[in-house]
């Protein structure tokens, strides 16, 4: 009797144990789900009432400002613009699901742009793309663009494959404590250099003369230096479209900044400047008759998912290590500035996770790497936006001119997209931000070993005065 009470009391206690080990299972499990896909945190109590119309009107909102940022971002990046469409619809689907910000806008930016228009143009420069014309040997050689333009791609493909395997593995490591040394002094050096490069850069559109694309340290003096010497080939039309549009552009930036407690929404000066500009392209014939450069052919639909050409990694793993830190340094700064704005937390790690992620798995679709935009962001977050249901509407936004009406911005001008946004004007980006990273974590390391002194020296009355007299 005895042994069976004390055998049924041992049974007990083991089920008790394995019950208790299934609920502690399904508890880990359950967070692991919900760190993995942040959005089953707040899906399902979502407020349609309170919060949907706000959602749908910032997604609009944020659509139309993706469009034409789309487009010019791929040209920054050296490729097709419907690449930037690409670029702007699959990486924005997959962050509504894997990102902890409920409201940064993620998608083509300028600076992540830019780097990768320096490595296509130097892995694929034009003068590996010249051929002699079959008919003659006496005329000069001709500029095969299609094929230059098909390197170009596979090599921003296959490096936004590696960014979104950098990105991921760095998560999993849990490196998100990276973000301590992208101080805000640095962001903003960085960003603020970065805004000469890209100015720089679209000189050649706004004036209309055709030049080379320099990369690497001091490009920007050589980008200067060829437009000068071609500054008598001006095309007036073009430059006098480009100067209309900035006018018009700052003056709507102005009037929505004076105006904004009165604007339901900011107006949509960029998507204004592209249907007036398209439409007087095409009623005026300027590609025709007045030369003006267009942005050409945009193909409707969807590419099929392909394998990118990975053979071609071997002088990319410097880059992409440099674009997936500072995609990551833009995220996480702008996700933080808006989580503590709006009561809610942000995880480095899943976010570098979640760029991993959009990063690889849409590079087989024929995308460019990504990061968030400032000036998109600020849309989602000012018309009220509340939850990346907004940013999934954006994407549905781009998704519908990919497949119904792409052929309207075929007519566009490429003098509109002189872009004053965002690195290190004599050595390039990618070198700015080496400097400007060590830097930043020399003096972070200065001044841990300074505090480490201070704290051997037992903090002897005289030793702490004189520290904090330095100090103030």
């Amino acid at each position: 009797m005895l042994e069976t009470s004390t055998h049924h009391t041992e049974t007990t206690r083991m089920d008790s144990l394995h019950q208790r080990k299934y609920h502690l299972l399904l508890i880990d499990s359950k967070a692991v789900l919900l760190s993995s896909l942040p959005i089953l945190t707040w899906l399902p109590s979502y407020p349609v009432k309170k919060w949907l119309f706000h959602d749908v009107v910032s997604g609009l909102s944020t659509g139309v400002v993706q469009l034409p940022q789309g487009l010019a971002y791929a040209m920054l990046a050296a490729i097709p613009p419907v690449y930037g469409l690409y670029s702007s619809f699959y990486p924005v689907l997959l962050y509504t699901f894997f990102g902890t910000s409920r409201h940064i806008s993620i998608g083509t930016f300028a600076v992540i742009s830019l780097m990768i228009g320096g490595v296509v143009v130097r892995e694929a420069p034009d003068s590996m793309f010249y051929m002699q014309p079959a008919n003659g040997t006496n005329m000069s050689a001709v500029l095969d663009v299609e094929t230059r333009d098909a390197a170009r791609v596979q090599l921003a493909v296959v490096l936004t494959t590696l960014v979104g395997i950098i990105q991921f593995v760095l998560g999993l490591l849990r490196f998100g404590f990276v973000a301590i040394y992208l101080t805000e002094p640095l962001v903003r050096g960085f960003t603020t250099a970065a805004a000469v490069h890209v100015f720089i850069s679209q000189l050649k559109y706004l004036l209309g003369v055709k030049t080379r694309r320099f990369s690497g340290p001091l490009s920007a003096i050589f980008s200067v230096q060829a437009v000068l010497s071609h500054i008598t080939d001006t095309n007036v039309t073009t430059l006098i479209m480009g100067l209309v549009c900035i006018v018009f552009l700052y003056g709507i930036k102005s009037m929505n900044e004076r105006f904004k407690k009165k604007l339901p929404v900011p107006i949509p000066g960029e998507i204004i400047v592209v249907i007036v500009s398209t439409g007087i392209s095409y009623g005026l014939r300027l590609s025709q008759d007045y030369r003006v450069d267009v942005v050409g052919k945009i193909p409707s639909g969807l590419l099929p998912p392909a394998v990118p050409h990975f053979s071609l990694l071997n002088n990319l793993v410097a880059d992409a290590f440099a674009i997936a830190i500072v995609g990551f340094s833009m995220s996480i700064s702008l996700s933080k500035i808006f989580a503590l704005k709006h009561g809610y937390s942000v995880d480095g790690n899943q976010e570098l996770i979640a760029l991993g992620l959009c990063n690889f798995i849409s590079s087989f679709f024929q995308t460019f790497a990504i990061t968030c935009s400032m000036s998109r962001s600020l849309v989602q977050e000012s018309t009220g936006g509340k939850t990346q249901i907004a940013g999934l509407l954006a994407s549905l936004v781009v998704l519908l001119v990919l497949v119904a009406i792409s052929f309207v911005f075929e007519t566009l001008p490429q003098a509109i997209w002189l872009v004053a946004f965002t690195a290190s004007v004599l050595l390039g980006l990618d070198y700015g931000l080496m400097v400007a990273v060590t830097f930043a974590i020399l003096t972070v390391v200065y001044r841990t070993q300074r505090y480490r002194r201070l704290a051997a020296a037992r903090c002897h009355p005289a030793v702490l005065t004189h520290f904090i007299r330095r100090r103030v």
